[in-house]
C-alpha cells in the first residue's frame, strides 16, 4: 500500500511497484484515508511518506499499526533530517528511504521490508542504531530474567541485527539457511518477540550486535 498525498508521486511509485511485480492493494492521501484503507486491505507493507499536507505521517504510523500491528511500515520520505528519522521509528516504523532512491532500490527495500528486515538509507541506520544504544543505556532494566541463548541463537541473532539475510547468515555460519531460521523461530519464541525487526533492536540494546 502507498501512502502520499501527491496524487502524481503516489501513482507513480504504485506503478513502478506493481510493473516490477509487486502486488499494490491500495493507495492513500493522508493520515486518516491510510487507517481507514489499511483496515479494509490488511496490507502487508505500506510505504508511507511523513508529510501528509495537514496530517503528519507519524500519525498514520500509528493509527496503521495500532490497527494492524503484523503490518511492516516503510517510510519513503524526502526529508532525510535526523529528527524526521528517529520520529517515525520510535513510532514504529521499521525502515526508513529517501526519495532520491532508484526505482531498485525502493523494490528491494520493500522486498527487505516484506521479509522482516530493517531497511535505511546509507548513513541513517547508524543514526538509529546509535540512538536505541543510547535509549538503552539511560533506561534500567528490570522484570523477569531474559531466557538464556544458546551460543549458535547469539551468533545468527548478532548477524540479523547487522541486516544480513537467511541465506547469508548461513553462509558465515557454514549452515543451511533453514537452520539459520530455526535458531531464528526458536529465539523469537524464547524473547516472546514477533519478528526480525524487533530481534535487531533487542540485540542492539543488549550490546549483542556489537559483539
Amino acid at each position: 500500500m502507498v501512502v502520499d498525498d501527491h496524487p502524481i508521486w503516489r501513482e507513480g511509485v504504485a506503478r513502478d511497484l506493481t510493473e516490477r511485480g509487486l502486488d499494490v492493494v491500495a493507495t492513500a492521501p493522508d493520515a486518516d484515508a491510510a487507517v481507514r484503507i489499511a483496515k479494509a486491505v490488511r496490507p502487508q507493507v505500506v510505504l508511507m511518506d511523513l508529510n501528509l499536507g495537514e496530517t503528519s505521517g507519524v500519525q498514520a504510523i500509528e493509527g496503521v499499526l495500532d490497527a494492524l500491528p503484523g503490518t511492516r511500515i516503510l517510510v519513503l520520505s524526502a526529508s532525510g533530517e535526523h529528527a524526521d528519522v528517529l520520529e517515525a521509528v520510535k513510532a514504529g516504523a521499521a525502515g526508513y528511504l529517501v526519495k532520491s532512491a532508484s526505482a531498485e532500490e525502493l523494490l528491494a527495500a520493500v522486498q527487505r521490508t516484506a521479509d522482516g528486515f530493517p531497511v535505511f538509507t546509507p548513513g541513517l541506520a547508524g543514526l538509529v542504531l546509535g540512538e536505541y544504544r543510547r535509549l538503552a543505556g539511560e533506561e534500567p532494566r528490570s522484570g523477569p530474567a531474559v531466557p538464556a541463548l544458546t551460543d549458535r541463537e547469539t551468533d545468527v541473532l548478532r548477524l540479523v541485527a547487522k541486516g544480513l539475510t537467511a541465506r547469508q547468515i548461513g553462509e558465515r555460519l557454514g549452515v543451511s539457511h533453514r537452520t539459520v531460521e530455526t535458531h531464528v523461530q526458536s529465539t523469537l519464541r524464547k524473547l516472546q518477540l514477533h519478528n526480525r525487526v524487533q530481534l535487531a533492536r533487542y540485540a542492539i540494546e543488549q550490546g549483542i550486535a556489537d559483539e
